[in-house]
């Protein structure tokens, strides 16, 4: 089975899946690994699940096995306070099966964001969702800057990972610098994948 780069995001105005599917775009410029896309379902205020276990439409929901079974991961969220949105949190809070066995060790990850604001926390959150990913002993690549769109970008775009400033109503358009930036994020983050040998079975799985 070829391997695949899982892009697990939340995405509420849709900037933020913009960004997802460049990433994606950028994954499949390299041949001999593909793109998972997957979503998280929203966090319900109510005492019990109201919501269906698969959407009717779009982006199927993340299950464990998608991340066990990864080569790589892209990580991405709108910024909630400078930190990643409670759905997407929720969902890594219950990968400790993952964490105990081992399984995420030495893949190597990324993380994506999109602000509503232009000081709204982009980097800050990008920090916050790299700390997850280190104690499941993942190996983090943000963007070089030997990518000149980080040298040109007026809203979006960090080393730390693609970002996007929406805009309270979500008026601004993901810029094609910014979307350029996602692609080559993509791109090295599944030559990355590549380079290590695809997927990595766990301390606590068996060959």
């Amino acid at each position: 089975m070829q391997p695949y780069v899982l892009v697990l995001f939340y995405s509420r105005s849709g900037s933020t899946r913009q960004l997802a599917e460049a990433i994606a775009q950028g994954i499949e410029r390299q041949r001999g690994i593909s793109a998972r896309m997957r979503t998280v379902p929203p966090v319900s205020a109510e005492c019990e699940q109201v919501g269906p276990d698969i959407p009717d439409t779009g982006v199927p929901y993340a299950t464990l096995d998608d991340l066990r079974h990864c080569a790589a991961l892209a990580l991405g969220s709108p910024t909630r306070f400078g930190a990643m949105a409670a759905p997407l949190k929720y969902f890594l809070e219950q990968t400790t099966p993952l964490w105990l066995s081992g399984a995420l060790i030495d893949k190597p990850a990324t993380a994506f964001t999109s602000t509503a604001s232009l000081h709204g926390g982009q980097e800050a959150t990008l920090l916050n969702m790299l700390v997850p990913l280190l104690h499941h002993g993942m190996l983090y690549a943000g963007i070089p800057y030997s990518e000149a769109g980080l040298q040109s970008t007026h809203g979006g775009g960090t080393p730390y990972g693609a970002s996007h400033v929406s805009g309270a109503e979500s008026q601004h358009r993901v810029a094609d610098v910014e979307l350029e930036l996602a692609r080559a994020q993509g791109e090295r983050l599944g030559r990355l994948a590549l380079a290590l040998g695809g997927s990595h079975k766990g301390a606590g799985e068996s060959a």
